[in-house]
């Protein structure tokens, strides 16, 4: 019986996607042969697999200025993967590990086994970037609407229905079943994003099929101008058992605005049971102005972003991804302190409930 491989290393990092340059949290488990990387830690299967024999690995790696701590993997077929820790001493962990794997594999370890996630056959005459640009123009693709379920209003955005519709009336798919299996690549290859609960839990694995043909199933295209209102945590009723755990760090730190993107100083309480960042009004008050749930989050380093200009803040920040990919910019007084916050949330983030 074939051995399993060991684990070398494990924990969640940001992963740049395949096709648009989006960056998402990922749990992310060194092999002794290869990298695979989970939606979230309590999944079964893997999002993808990367075989390590014949790769390299890059680091520190500028492509891109404003991340921090970010290295590429290159893998034998020349295909690059971008990874983001959150500190300089874990990015070197990573590295030195990978880089041991890679080493001891390319030493004589044969890279035998096959990636666990599902392939999607397609004709060869089909081109999904052909027909992603076809999908999107403005007089004879999908129609992007406004629509509304569990009281949120998502912007620019369609239901499944109507994708396969569209396939089916532009003679690119023969039936509809045929139409599933095409969306799913579409979404697969990141042509295509879901929104929602429904559409979210069937693209992580928990449906027949990663595409709904659903009228309540509800995606976009990655380079719209989708958004969802009334989701924001800002608004979220802070409840009191929030308040049960320990308090693990307190201070004041800047934070930006989802709505306006203004930056203003809040006072922050992190606690590890259940794991929130709770946020106050500095001049005072009991009640929290809002909580960032912590439990799988994601938080990194990084240089700076687009509105910081604009606000006069100087590029202490850091990003806090949660699970439900909802991203915080936060800004400390100091390096140390901007590395204190990211080891303590991360603490937090592991090990809360």
């Amino acid at each position: 019986m074939e051995r399993e491989p060991m684990r070398l290393r494990e924990g969640y990092l940001v992963k740049k996607g395949s096709m648009f340059n989006t960056w998402k949290p990922m749990w992310v488990v060194l092999l002794e042969d290869g990298i695979e990387f989970y939606k979230r830690k309590a999944d079964n299967s893997p999002k993808g697999m990367i075989p390590l024999k014949g790769s390299s690995i890059h680091s520190p790696c500028q492509d891109f200025g404003k991340r921090m701590f970010v290295f590429k993997l290159t893998v034998a077929k020349q295909q690059d993967h971008f990874f983001q820790a959150a500190y300089l001493e874990e990015r070197d962990a990573w590295v030195r590990d990978i880089k041991k794997a890679i080493h001891h594999i390319d030493g004589g370890q044969r890279f035998a086994r096959k990636s666990t996630r599902k392939s999607i056959r397609l004709p060869e005459t089909i081109n999904l970037s052909a027909l992603y640009l076809s999908m999107k123009d403005p007089e004879k693709g999908i129609k992007e609407l406004k629509l509304e379920k569990d009281k949120r209003v998502f912007n620019h955005c369609f239901t499944g229905t109507c994708v396969i519709d569209w396939l089916v009336s532009s003679s690119s798919i023969r039936n509809r079943k045929e139409g599933l299996l095409l969306a799913s690549s579409l979404l697969s290859e990141g042509y295509l994003q879901p929104a929602g609960d429904t559409s979210k839990a069937a693209a992580e694995g928990l449906s027949d099929t990663p595409f709904l043909d659903l009228s309540d199933a509800y995606y976009y295209f990655p380079d719209s101008g989708f958004f969802c209102e009334g989701y924001s945590s800002d608004d979220d009723v802070v409840l009191k058992e929030e308040f049960r755990g320990t308090i693990v760090k307190q201070g004041c730190l800047l934070k930006q605005g989802h709505r306006r993107k203004n930056w203003k100083v809040r006072k922050f309480v992190l606690r590890d049971d259940p794991a929130y960042l709770h946020y106050y009004d500095p001049a005072g008050g009991e009640e929290p102005l809002g909580a960032i749930h912590l439990r799988g989050c994601v938080v990194t380093a990084v240089e700076d972003m687009p509105d910081t200009k604009k606000y006069d803040v100087d590029n202490i920040l850091f990003e806090i991804i949660t699970a439900n990919e909802i991203h915080y910019y936060l800004q400390a007084a100091s390096s140390t302190e901007r590395t204190e916050w990211i080891k303590a949330i991360q603490s937090v983030a592991r090990t809360g409930k």
